[in-house]
């Protein structure tokens, strides 16, 4: 039953403390920690990209150096199609399109190699957290410039009070859990 996964997964990723500063509190950790929870998390992000998009070539997991990787390669091996990463910049080797972009607590840059994906290509952009949104938006900058065709931005946890979905604009985005 989709409501027993999403209540395990739920059980697993319990909100943080208040937030807007650290973003790091509302966290996947214990989810990563339970095999039955993070096969329900799998599961349950599986059914609903099969339900809303009849092809996807892609996947691409923002930030390897965060919990957002351990979602995109397993999400996209049950899929049957292939990973992109998308990383902090000096992590990829060979040319690349990079982009800087503020945070909450500072400035970053996100790169992705420049033969990722194909001009028309359709990709979903899947990470752990969506708090302001900066990082997501940086991801979606990047796939655009190669000419990727975006079909959703996908979280497991959404913090609502950040508003960080409002920046997506026109990009559909999905998140599963929402914490106020």
């Amino acid at each position: 039953l989709p409501w027993a996964q999403e209540r395990s997964v739920s059980r697993a990723a319990p909100a943080g403390p208040s937030l807007p500063v650290p973003t790091h509190c509302s966290d996947i950790s214990p989810l990563l920690k339970d095999p039955v929870a993070f096969r329900a998390l799998i599961d349950l992000l599986e059914d609903h990209l099969r339900a809303s998009f009849p092809r996807i070539d892609f996947i691409a997991g923002e930030c390897l150096d965060s919990r957002g990787f351990l979602i995109g390669p397993p999400l996209a091996q049950r899929l049957g199609i292939g990973f992109v990463p998308v990383r902090k910049k000096g992590k990829l080797p060979g040319p690349t399109e990079s982009i800087s972009y503020s945070l909450e607590y500072g400035k970053a840059e996100l790169e992705i190699q420049s033969d990722a994906v194909e001009p028309g290509q359709r990709v979903v952009i899947v990470d752990d957290l969506l708090a302001t949104g900066g990082t997501m938006c940086a991801a979606c900058e990047l796939l655009k410039r190669l000419k990727a065709e975006i079909l959703e931005c996908l979280v497991v946890i959404e913090l609502k009070p950040l508003k960080g979905s409002e920046k997506l604009s026109s990009i559909p985005f999905y998140s599963l859990l929402q914490y106020d």
